[in-house]
């Protein structure tokens, strides 16, 4: 029986998972098949199943499995499998790195006449995303057990939440990487130091920016504050212009990264992690290089630039 169930499986996982003939799996599945996830405890149905491989396999379309083995005792069977793909296409709003990446898995199954009722699985599509050095927010380290977590459930209205980020004062900086060898740029005010032993800083980018595919792919990226002599550059960054470096000096950093010139500081970083964030994406990224110089930097607040000189002290 294990031979014939191994064969069949081999057979119908083929022609489901390498060449998205999905409907191969209504013929080992009952009608009510039900997927279980061991990790969350959400359950799916044979349809959810096939959109998921529909799914994966527009990330991934030479994605090839192999059952490594099959272990059948009685009414219940484990299925031991790899995948290995090409990530060349857009996948859970990842744009496509180029990575060839492999996974591994068991699944248990619960059979009746030799169909599967039950499959309890402990892989889903986020697998592929760690792969690919990609997390969601949600899979970071749970906080220890001293610390005590207020309700937070709930979100307030969209125009509070603008008018509380209008009060909180920023800089100004130009995120860059390399495409190729072609230099892609964008403001961002959203960059923060993480520690400085060792030094990490991490910035967060949208998803719909002209940038991100290129910084999604990239090891290292270049991280600008700009200065108060720098208003154009700041202007050029923020728009859409089709080659935003046309007129901006820069050099590269040591692992290629676009440094502006003249700017009051910048840094290149090695991207070490990047965690999905619904509509963007944060990067913590431990600094490499970095360069200061006596430029004053420029202040952002509520829409408006100020100049960092006149300050006053408290």
């Amino acid at each position: 029986m294990q031979q014939e169930l191994e064969a069949t499986l081999t057979t119908v996982w083929q022609a489901a998972w390498d060449r998205g003939e999905v409907e191969a799996l209504e013929s080992i599945a009952v009608p009510d098949y039900v997927r279980v996830s061991r990790s969350s405890g959400n359950t799916s149905t044979l349809a959810d199943l096939q959109e998921e491989i529909r799914v994966v396999r527009a990330g991934f379309p030479d994605l090839v499995t192999t059952i490594d083995a099959v272990v059948a005792e009685g009414d219940t069977a484990a299925i031991f499998w790899t995948t290995t793909g090409t990530h060349t296409e857009t996948f859970l709003g990842v744009p496509p790195t180029g990575r060839r990446v492999q996974t591994r898995g068991c699944n248990h199954v619960t059979l009746v006449d030799g169909r599967i009722t039950r499959e309890e699985v402990t892989w889903d599509g986020s697998e592929l995303l760690h792969s690919l050095g990609v997390r969601h927010l949600s899979d970071t380290p749970l906080q220890p057990e001293d610390v005590v977590l207020d309700d937070l459930s709930g979100e307030p209205d969209p125009q509070v939440m603008k008018t509380f980020n209008r009060q909180f004062i920023t800089g100004v900086t130009v995120v860059t990487t390399l495409d190729g060898e072609t230099p892609r740029g964008l403001a961002v005010n959203s960059y923060a130091s993480v520690s400085l032993e060792p030094p990490l800083v991490m910035v967060c980018i949208q998803k719909t920016s002209s940038t991100y595919p290129a910084l999604f792919a990239a090891t290292h990226l270049g991280i600008n504050i700009l200065g108060t002599q720098q208003r154009e550059t700041i202007a050029t960054f923020a728009s859409k212009a089709p080659d935003k470096f046309a007129e901006v000096d820069w050099h590269p950093g040591p692992s290629g990264s676009p440094l502006i010139d003249n700017s009051p500081a910048c840094l290149e970083a090695e991207i070490r992690e990047r965690f999905q964030a619904k509509t963007h994406t944060v990067f913590i990224c431990r600094v490499r290089h970095a360069e200061v110089s006596e430029a004053s930097p420029i202040i952002y607040k509520a829409g408006r630039f100020y100049d960092s000189d006149d300050l006053e002290q408290l």
